[in-house]
């Protein structure tokens, strides 16, 4: 079968469809981050100015800091606790890239936060790797595609 007839929608034909699933996550991340002080977990400065780019206001943590990873979990753990109720229970969000990598750290960080027994939200990523998967597979890409991403994320967290 080819791509752009999958039944899921995430075909390369679904252009218009995938990018607003994009969006949609996108911008639901992004009013959690700016009102809820709902911090997102990326792996590298690029990552962070490509959700900047995104108008991403709120704390973005940045993983590639010299620290090792118990380290950075300890860190979140101390500054923003278990759950975060007024941004729908999950404390922060795991953001590594959807490639093979960013999969083995993005599993490796959630089970070392889970036993803080920290609720992280791994739904976005999921989402962006489903849906810009044929555009990207790096989260700092994203700065390449805000033009097209931006009207789907402003629908959903209009500034």
């Amino acid at each position: 079968m080819a791509s752009s007839n999958r039944s899921d929608g995430t075909g390369l034909g679904n252009y218009q469809l995938r990018f607003t699933n994009a969006g949609q996550t996108l911008g639901e991340a992004r009013r959690r981050n700016r009102l809820h002080n709902w911090p997102i977990v990326v792996e590298g400065p690029r990552d962070k100015r490509a959700l900047e780019s995104l108008e991403f206001v709120g704390p973005i943590e940045v993983l590639n800091r010299g620290w090792n990873l118990e380290r950075v979990v300890a860190h979140l753990y101390e500054k923003y606790g278990t759950r975060n109720n007024s941004a729908g229970g999950s404390s922060v969000c795991l953001l590594m890239d959807w490639d093979r990598t960013g999969g083995r750290l993005q599993r490796k960080l959630a089970r070392l936060l889970e036993g803080f027994d920290m609720l992280v939200d791994q739904d976005t990523r999921v989402v962006l790797q489903k849906n810009l998967k044929p555009e990207t597979r790096v989260l700092e890409s994203l700065h390449g595609l805000a033009d097209r991403l931006r009207q789907f994320i402003d629908q959903e967290d209009p500034l």
